[in-house]
């Protein structure tokens, strides 16, 4: 094996909980499932914040996303942060992105050498937090359940259109690779945004469910009064107060969910399969993952947000050398782990030129489950919350801990749909100790809340600012000159010496038998 590519495919909004990998067949899967069964699934995968920006940030530091300075959708990621991209651009490797990453700012690269093509959400501050809002919670994304009323057959929308363009361009790319005369080997970074609300999707996908039993919620709706603080919030931050969602209504989400986890699935096996075209499946790793999971009407809640496994739970499968085929990785790893991951594919071992600190572990090296370090820390930071949340799993149990709300402590081996609150259990009483005291060493809470709301009230004051004269932009559009793709620029010997270098595989010129004399 020449030295490893590295392909990485992330969808949006996709829980773990739904696939055939995780125990949850719901999603019509085959080309995910030949992963698994080529490779190893991480059964205890998470996010390590539940909303796209600061999850994304985090993965690609290695690093919690307080600690980059990224709390919500809505706050800049800084392009002195080093990234996966960046660390892998000193080990040799070409990095490409296409696709999503929220990156909020001027820097819409973060190390990635090549973008090839924008991305589907802002990259101002318009989506920030704001916690000084206490009337009801404040959403800046306006959301609501919309999506879900509305959920149903559509046979082009922005997010199909974009996702179209992002595995055509991510597939050219890995063309233009096999034909390039660039000996580097490739990270490319391809990232869908399905399946993220809204819950439609064209018929081919739709149509794949028609007869097919879609299970409910394996929890109920819980009523507005009975739910913890946090959940109440978050009922009124997405205006669940608004629709009172139909059985038929909450079938039709469902299905275009599935449909959508689906049509992702058909793109996953046409990177591999372009992979496979051009010589280097055997050769290169793939990991497919998300950037958090989706209520998707457990517990009566929609979309991510929250600390429940159903949001933050993740697919994670990891595909070559060191990743035992078919195996199930019951160590409990997140997203933070790419990195160290990455690096050590890169290195050929050990990798220690860190610029900065990283909280993630190689998968490689994750610890035993259920050791004294088989734990992650997940946090969150932005709307529907007045203070920070940190969330901490040690082995079984998880703590979720904001300083407005009651302390939540869940067994989830036992009680895998957190029904029960252990944190007045007195027979939990050291459990919740001994977590709680890993937590405060992890996390200063008051400096972090400190922090969190001097950012928020500044970028709220220069997004404003922005609004009065030109508003200026963050966009990113990627580099096409059709002249140096096509026939177009006249500059070659001849039509036909163009169109040789774009064969693949190449076939050298093949002098003539004939060849003319020269004219003087």
């Amino acid at each position: 094996m020449s030295r490893p590519n590295i392909l990485v495919i992330q969808a949006d909004q996709m829980t773990a909980l739904c696939l055939s990998a995780y125990g949850k067949p719901y999603a019509i899967t085959p080309n995910l499932d030949k992963l698994a069964e080529r490779g190893t699934t991480f059964a205890n995968s998470y996010c390590n914040n539940p909303v796209c920006g600061p999850s994304r940030a985090s993965m690609m530091t290695g690093r919690l996303p307080s600690d980059v300075g990224v709390y919500d959708n809505g706050a800049e990621f800084l392009p002195s942060e080093p990234t996966f991209a960046h660390y892998m651009r000193t080990l040799g490797y070409k990095t490409a992105l296409s696709g999503k990453m929220h990156f909020v700012g001027p820097d819409q690269l973060h190390g990635f050498e090549e973008r090839l093509t924008t991305d589907i959400y802002p990259s101002d501050f318009a989506w920030t937090a704001d916690w000084s809002q206490t009337d009801e919670p404040y959403a800046p994304s306006v959301m609501s359940l919309l999506s879900v009323v509305e959920a149903g057959y559509c046979e082009r929308n922005l997010q199909i259109d974009y996702d179209e363009e992002v595995f055509h361009a991510a597939k050219q790319e890995l063309y233009n690779h096999a034909r390039s005369t660039d000996e580097r080997p490739f990270l490319l970074h391809v990232s869908f945004t399905q399946p993220h609300n809204p819950f439609v999707s064209g018929r081919k996908y739709w149509d794949m469910y028609e007869g097919v039993d879609i299970p409910e919620p394996e929890v109920a709706h819980i009523p507005y009064e009975d739910r913890d603080p946090w959940s109440q919030r978050y009922y009124l931050t997405i205006r669940q107060d608004e629709f009172d969602i139909t059985p038929e209504q909450l079938y039709n989400a469902r299905r275009g969910y599935f449909a959508m986890v689906t049509h992702i699935d058909a793109l996953v096996g046409g990177l591999v399969e372009t992979l496979e075209s051009i010589g280097q499946l055997e050769n290169t790793y793939i990991f497919f993952t998300s950037d958090h999971g989706e209520m998707l009407g457990e517990r009566g809640m929609w979309y991510k947000f929250n600390p429940y496994e159903a949001s933050v739970r993740v697919p994670l499968i990891a595909v070559g050398p060191g990743f035992e085929a078919g195996h199930k990785e019951e160590a409990r790893a997140s997203l933070v782990d790419l990195l160290p991951t990455f690096t050590e594919i890169g290195s050929g071992g050990t990798f220690d030129g860190y610029a900065a600190p990283v909280d993630g572990r190689s998968l490689f090296h994750l610890p035993d489950a259920g050791s004294a370090d088989d734990r992650i820390y997940m946090e969150f930071t932005g709307e529907g919350l007045y203070a920070p949340a940190l969330i901490m799993i040690q082995g079984d149990m998880k703590l979720v801990h904001s300083r407005t709300d009651p302390k939540m402590l869940f067994d989830i081996r036992k009680d895998p749909l957190e029904l029960n609150n252990l944190a007045e259990d007195p027979e939990y009483s050291d459990v919740l100790s001994s977590m709680w005291e890993a937590m405060q060493a992890r996390w200063d809470e008051d400096e972090l809340d400190k922090r969190i709301r001097i950012s928020q009230r500044k970028r709220l004051f220069v997004h404003q600012a922005m609004k009065h004269g030109r508003f200026p932009t963050w966009d990113f559009g990627p580099d096409y000159d059709p002249g140096k793709v096509y026939v177009r620029g006249g500059t070659d010997p001849s039509t036909t010496a163009t169109k040789q270098r774009g064969r693949f595989p190449y076939v050298p010129v093949t002098p003539p038998q004939h060849p003319r004399a020269s004219r003087k």
